[in-house]
């Protein structure tokens, strides 16, 4: 029985991606000064293309619903910034953007946090009686 209709395992997969991309962020941070080193970004948007391009498995319950042909594993993936440099040393680590793109990421999970809350919250209320 599924309480919430995936609403949880949604917001557990977002909370994961976050969390990457978060540890991902920190460490090109840790990383502007390090020769060489090229920025690395969580990315969702190539997996949903490259997804919907190879296709998805999966089974039509209604003729009504989107057609899917393929798989995928995971809903992110990991890709590094090869094609710029912004250092001298070979470095392309962008310091206000990666602290940009922090700021926005600990805004999007709070969001998720305080979504996974309320159904917690919910959940509760109902375990206790409602009232």
């Amino acid at each position: 029985m599924n309480l919430f209709g995936g609403t949880i395992s949604t917001l557990e997969k977002s909370l994961k991606y976050a969390s990457v991309k978060n540890q991902t962020i920190s460490n090109n941070i840790a990383n502007v000064d390090t020769p060489n080193y090229k920025a690395k970004d969580a990315v969702f948007k190539n997996v949903l293309h490259n997804t919907m391009s190879t296709g998805v498995q999966a089974k039509r319950t209604h003729e009504n619903h989107m057609p899917f042909d393929g798989t995928s594993d995971s809903s992110f993936q990991i890709i590094t910034k090869q094609n710029t440099s912004y250092n001298s040393n070979g470095n392309n680590v962008d310091i206000d953007k990666e602290m940009a793109e922090l700021a926005k990421n600990q805004i999007y999970y709070q969001a998720l946090v305080d979504r996974i809350n309320g159904k917690f919250g919910s959940l509760q209320k109902i375990l206790q009686g409602g009232s």
